[in-house]
């Protein structure tokens, strides 16, 4: 019986491994909640960019144009679902919690983040970025910026 080198069975199992994105699920105490809303709202304008070029370059029939387009919604997909994996793994797993007085306003203020990335994911209109947008910064409250002591 052929046995497998252990740093090939290392190697495979890190290369098949899923990309994790947002911050651990170890409580290290390193949060930044206000850096993490403004990333959220990095992604809204990345939609919104998208968008707008998918609504332009779509009257186009060259191929070029075509590939444009395709690129767009790719990235339009990445930036909606990278909103809502960080609204799921992040906000709600570690941020909103049950024992918080306002919690059903805040978990129904987190999921409309993540409803609206939905819906920017399945459409191409600026009504929906629109509403991503203001879906995010009606977090804003829960999260302001904390000023840096050196």
């Amino acid at each position: 019986m052929k046995t497998i080198p252990l740093f090939l069975l290392c190697a495979t199992a890190f290369l098949s491994a899923p990309a994790v994105f947002g911050h651990c699920q170890v409580p290290c105490g390193i949060y930044d909640d206000h850096a993490r809303v403004d990333a959220l709202l990095e992604g809204v304008k990345t939609t919104r960019i998208a968008v707008a070029q998918i609504g332009k370059l779509s009257a186009n029939e060259d191929p070029q144009s075509k590939n444009q387009v395709v690129r767009w919604v790719v990235t339009k997909e990445e930036h909606a679902q990278e909103i809502i994996s960080t609204m799921s793994d992040y906000f709600l797993t570690q941020r909103v919690k049950a024992s918080q007085e306002d919690y059903v306003e805040r978990l129904t203020k987190h999921h409309a983040v993540i409803v609206a990335a939905m819906k920017v994911k399945q459409n191409a209109s600026m009504d929906h970025v629109n509403a991503l947008q203001a879906a995010v910064e009606a977090l804003l409250p829960y999260y302001p910026q904390v000023p840096h002591t050196h």
